[in-house]
């Protein structure tokens, strides 16, 4: 059986919360914008790899300030020794954000559909795009209505067995997503670092995503 990386994703500045997790993650995504000022404090004491991600209300984030101070908190990330920088699709100026990111770190490309899943067609067309635009991991989040939604999204990653894709669907119906795609071929799954603190809609817990692995193991 494949041995699904998991990544905890950090909300808030509870380093004790970030201490336990540790035992169960593979790897943290610190979300910036949901975190605020304490972030760094954060950061600085993981002793795991760490993805930054700093969401503006485009992709439902929080982050209020302007588009120059939210890739700068980025590029401090960076700076601190992340190891992977998410980075949005549709970001202005992308080409030289990359090659700032490119050789220093990991540069992951995202993209989110809140309202639904596309056709497989487009899904594929999307990871051609970040792959394109210089990605090393190439992330594809949708929304998932139904079942041949979680299908779709699951299959995307086998169909670039020489990229990283994490595939994922959101909402209560995306779940089994979640679950199944890293043992599919893709990157890694996320999950929240405890009970009530999900980043996105359908995000299991740590816990409940080690207690899964166990029993299909």
């Amino acid at each position: 059986m494949i041995k699904p990386r998991i990544c905890g994703v950090i909300t808030g500045a509870d380093l004790d919360a970030v201490r336990k997790a540790e035992g169960l993650a593979d790897l943290f995504e610190v979300r910036i914008d949901l975190i605020g000022s304490k972030w760094q404090d954060v950061a600085s004491v993981l002793r795991k790899p760490w993805i930054a991600s700093n969401r503006n209300a485009s992709n439902r984030g929080r982050y209020s300030g302007s588009e120059d101070r939210r890739l700068s908190e980025l590029f401090t990330a960076l700076d601190m020794g992340a190891d992977t920088i998410d980075i949005e699709i549709e970001t202005a100026g992308l080409e030289d954000i990359v090659k700032r990111v490119k050789g220093r770190a990991k540069c992951l490309l995202s993209y989110h559909d809140w309202t639904g899943t596309t056709s497989p067609e487009n899904l594929s067309a999307m990871v051609h795009r970040q792959l394109a635009a210089g990605a090393d991991i190439c992330k594809v989040v949708t929304t998932a209505t139904g079942l041949d939604d979680n299908l779709a999204i699951i299959r995307l990653p086998s169909l670039f067995p020489w990229a990283g894709v994490i595939a994922l669907a959101m909402g209560t119906a995306g779940a089994i997503s979640r679950v199944l795609s890293p043992l599919a071929g893709g990157y890694l799954t996320y999950a929240s670092i405890g009970r009530g603190s999900a980043s996105a809609p359908g995000q299991l817990s740590l816990e409940a995503m080690r207690a899964i692995y166990r029993t299909l193991s």
